[in-house]
């Protein structure tokens, strides 16, 4: 799959994968919106694109467990950021991903609230 930003498309190679970050605005109780500059970067994004797949030893490919539109957690130093077309965008590997999150059902949430 390809990462479209553009004019310009991102095929990443073997295990490696393409990551948008999640922007969320950061809100204080009292309602003080937190400026970007004072904010930590996002460990959460969205997959743009993934590669073929693992290269092993004996030359067999794996295929990903990612897809296109999984939204992933990630370690704070993964990856590597790039520029395209304007946008930022992060390539790492298919390891460097903690964990794939998944919508909750609205009853199980207000359950557990």
């Amino acid at each position: 799959m390809d990462a479209t930003t553009g004019m310009t498309k991102l095929r990443p190679l073997y295990d490696r994968i393409v990551v948008k970050r999640i922007e969320e605005r950061e809100t204080t109780r009292r309602g003080i919106i937190i400026p970007d500059s004072a904010q930590e970067k996002p460990q959460e994004g969205e997959v743009i694109a993934v590669g073929k797949g693992k290269r092993l030893d004996d030359g067999n490919l794996v295929a990903l467990d990612l897809k296109a539109g999984d939204r992933v957690l990630f370690a704070k130093y993964s990856g590597n950021e790039i520029k395209l077309d304007g946008e930022e965008f992060l390539t790492m590997r298919e390891d460097d991903v903690l964990g794939v999150l998944e919508a909750v059902p609205q009853a199980a949430a207000k359950k557990a609230s």
